[in-house]
């Protein structure tokens, strides 16, 4: 790895603007096989990790809530990883391929539909050799587009079940919500041929609803501005169902001071998933709103319900939520509606007290780690951020950014 890193730092000293244009081309050309080459080798590593549960060794359950904790990576590569991985080992010649660096991780991505469980087991009663189809479509890569490679697979996979799958919507939907570093959002997704269906109707609904006269909205603008009213009414009508104890509701924090001036105040406000807000927006969403004061000090709401109640109550379930955010176990980012607020540092069986000096978020699976050895530990004088530590049952340290440490 020593000379891996001192080639990538050599790789960084390189003058490009000295390069020719014919020279620059082959050097992306080039980077591209070294980088297929890595990704590669990085996606069996993965894949032993995968296969001996090695993420267990620092309390996650999988090796893709490692990579999304540990590795910082994103819930699209990390799952890719896991799965590229476990369908390579029935794509020899592929996995081969791919560590020569001849094909890359998008590729693979394509060619490894094959090698999907169910579709071995069509190609297994029907007669059908894999490994020669898996020979025709690395020559397609190696030769076409990638369109003509999804194309190619997709043609195999209709003629390997020509009657297609029993109707089961829930396989055929999906939708990501990715929020952006400004706090906004992406929304992407399919849906199945009846669930669009319903879906578009509501939307158009409630559009056609909201238009008026002199309104200059594109359709998509007046689209996203009904989705909203949707969960609007949703959210408002009191019947979502419950979150730990508390009605799914959207959380600001604004500074009294800031609730009270009237000036804009840019990034005075947060939302209760991290994103930032001028004051002036946070108290237009206010004029709709209950407010809770959240003072972590005697003179505010009581932080502190001693021993008679267990659980805690809405009021301090927001508190801590308020200085968490999410699961405090090292690596994890289970958001804060799938935590337990637990009793850290004495358990309330032991006479712990229900208070915010006692409280901690932790998920399900963490929650129940800490009850077997695992331990948590606030540390006050560490900074934003960092304030939670998480040592195994050994007693060892779970570091997310060991340089740091």
């Amino acid at each position: 790895m020593s000379e891996l890193q001192s080639a990538l730092d050599a790789l960084a000293m390189t003058d490009l603007d000295e390069l020719s244009d014919g020279e620059l081309l082959a050097h992306v050309g080039d980077l591209l096989a070294a980088h297929n080459r890595i990704t590669a080798q990085l996606t069996r590593a993965v894949r032993r990790a995968d296969a001996r549960c090695s993420a267990e060794h620092d309390g996650a359950k999988t090796m893709k809530s490692w990579l999304r904790g540990h590795a910082r990576a994103s819930g699209a590569l990390a799952g890719r990883l896991v799965t590229q991985g476990r369908r390579l080992e029935q794509l020899p010649a592929t996995g081969a391929a791919f560590a020569d660096g001849q094909i890359g991780p998008d590729q693979v991505e394509v060619i490894a539909e094959i090698a999907k469980p169910e579709n071995l087991d069509r190609a297994t009663a029907q007669g059908i050799d894999v490994g020669q189809v898996e020979a025709a479509l690395l020559q397609l890569a190696a030769t076409g587009t990638h369109r003509d490679l999804q194309i190619a697979v997709g043609d195999y996979l209709s003629k390997l079940d020509p009657d297609g799958p029993e109707p089961d919507p829930t396989q055929e939907r999906a939708v990501t919500l990715v929020q952006h570093p400004d706090g906004s959002w992406t929304i992407g997704g399919t849906l199945d041929a009846v669930g669009g269906e319903k879906v578009a109707t509501a939307l158009e609904a409630i559009s056609a609803a909201g238009r008026c006269a002199g309104d200059t909205r594109t359709r998509a603008q007046r689209t996203g501005d009904a989705l909203v009213q949707l969960c609007d009414l949703a959210l408002a009508s009191g019947q979502l169902p419950v979150l730990r104890t508390v009605k799914p509701h959207v959380i600001v924090t604004l500074g009294l001071d800031d609730l009270a001036d009237p000036t804009t105040g840019h990034g005075a406000a947060t939302t209760g998933l991290g994103a930032t807000l001028s004051a002036a927006r946070a108290r237009w969403v206010a004029c709709d709103a209950g407010i809770t004061s959240i003072v972590l000090d005697s003179d505010a709401l009581p932080i502190d319900v001693g021993r008679e109640q267990r659980i805690f109550p809405p009021h301090l379930r927001k508190a801590v939520e308020h200085r968490d955010g999410h699961c405090i176990f090292a690596g994890c980012e289970a958001p804060r509606w799938f935590c337990d607020v637990h009793h850290h540092l004495v358990e309330w069986i032991n006479g712990g007290q229900t208070s915010l000096d006692n409280a901690a978020l932790l998920c399900e699976r963490h929650h129940t780690k800490v009850h077997h050895g695992f331990r948590v530990e606030r540390d006050d004088t560490a900074p934003p951020g960092r304030r939670w530590r998480t040592s195994r049952p050994d007693g060892t340290e779970i570091l997310l950014h060991p340089a740091l440490s």
